[in-house]
C-alpha cells in the first residue's frame, strides 16, 4: 500500500490520504508506516497521540506550540470536520496564510501540519472524533493560540455561530503573537524535518 500526497502547502503543510483494501466485510489501511512516510518527506518522531469527540459547530483552535516544538498529523476517525493550518512563523513569507480542508471518516484523508503552523477545526457532522499524532509532548506553560477569526488571516470557516471554549473565544490575533518575545522560538521556513 502507498501514500498519496494530493497537496502540498507552504511549502510543509500536505494532504494526503492511504491506499486501502476493501470488500464486503470492510475495509484495512495502513495508517502508519515508518519506511512509507519516510518515502513522501511525513515525519516518524511521533510521541503522543489525542483523540477529540466534539458535536456539530464546535470549533477548537487555533492552537500552536513552541517548546517543545509540535507538529501536529490529523485525521477524523468518525464524521466530518474542516481542518485548518496556519502559518504563524514570524519569519516566513507565507505568514498568515492558512489552508484549510474537508476531513472525514468516509474520505480517510490526512492533514501534516509541522511545528510553526496552528491547527484548528470545526465539525461538520452530527459528531465527530478527530485523532492527532504530535512530534512533542504537551507543555500547556509553551502553547497559545490564535483567534478563529481574526481578520488579518481571514479563514473561511464553513459554520457562521461557531461554539467555543472560553480560552479559544479570547485568544490573541496573530499581530498579538508576533509582538510577544516567544515568537521568535517557532522554527523559521526551511526547518521542517520532523517537528
Amino acid at each position: 500500500m502507498k501514500i498519496i500526497i494530493e497537496g502540498t502547502y507552504f511549502g510543509a503543510v500536505k494532504v494526503f490520504s492511504h491506499e486501502y483494501f476493501q470488500d464486503h466485510r470492510g475495509f484495512f489501511m495502513e495508517v502508519y508506516r515508518r519506511d512509507l512516510y519516510a518515502e513522501v518527506g511525513l515525519p516518524m518522531n511521533f510521541v503522543q497521540l489525542n483523540l477529540a469527540g466534539s458535536t456539530r459547530g464546535v470549533l477548537r483552535g487555533l492552537h500552536f506550540q513552541w517548546e517543545p516544538p509540535m507538529g501536529k498529523l490529523m485525521r477524523v476517525t468518525r464524521g466530518e470536520a474542516f481542518v485548518v493550518a496556519v502559518d504563524v512563523r514570524k519569519h516566513s513569507p507565507t505568514l498568515g496564510g492558512w489552508h484549510g480542508e474537508v476531513l472525514s471518516d468516509q474520505n480517510r484523508r490526512q492533514m501534516w501540519a509541522p511545528a510553526g503552523f496552528a491547527r484548528g477545526y470545526c465539525v461538520l457532522s452530527e459528531y465527530a472524533e478527530v485523532e492527532y499524532l504530535c512530534t512533542g509532548t504537551y507543555d500547556g506553560r509553551h502553547e497559545s493560540g490564535i483567534l478563529y477569526n481574526d481578520p488579518a488571516v481571514g479563514i473561511r470557516w464553513p459554520i457562521p455561530d461557531p461554539i467555543l471554549s472560553a480560552r479559544d473565544q479570547s485568544a490573541q490575533t496573530l499581530a498579538q503573537w508576533l509582538a510577544r518575545p516567544e515568537s521568535d522560538n517557532l522554527p523559521y521556513p526551511g526547518l521542517f524535518a520532523e517537528a
